[in-house]
């Protein structure tokens, strides 16, 4: 349950993603930076659910402080890195430096999301079976 609703998550944010890809491709400045504020404010969002309900509840849970929520709380960082400087480059009208962090946001996206759907979520679903659904609403409620 909470393995799917996550999933569902990234696969929204992708879409978001390569829409705001494919305008910056076309040199359609003003849609890239549309698509981008719709999918920057997903991503955070989705981040917010991870890093405020799932990953607490977890970590409550099971004890684990240090182990895989540490890792995608870094990588989340280093997203929101990219994501910073993605803005500033639209911001200045660079639709190549955008591509260009686009593409590392892209390769460290996938791989952040292969961890989390291979390994973190079916141990989330392990050790919080039992809440899921009120584990989900209040990540919807954010």
């Amino acid at each position: 349950m909470i393995s799917e609703f996550m999933t569902g998550e990234h696969r929204h944010c992708d879409a978001g993603f390569a829409k705001a890809e494919s305008a910056a491709s076309e040199d359609d400045l003003e849609g890239a930076r549309s698509a981008y504020a719709e999918f920057e404010a997903a991503l955070l969002g989705h981040l917010a659910m991870e890093e405020q309900v799932l990953f607490p509840a977890f970590e409550a849970k099971t004890g684990m402080n240090g182990g895989p929520t540490a890792v995608m709380r870094m990588e989340h960082d280093q997203m929101r890195g990219l994501l910073g400087q993605m803005q500033r480059a639209l911001s200045g009208g660079s639709l190549d430096d955008f591509l260009g962090l686009a593409e590392t946001l892209n390769v460290l996206i996938q791989q952040h999301n292969m961890k989390e759907e291979h390994m973190l979520y079916p141990m989330t679903e392990r050790a919080l079976g039992g809440e899921a659904t009120a584990i989900i609403e209040r990540m919807r409620a954010l």
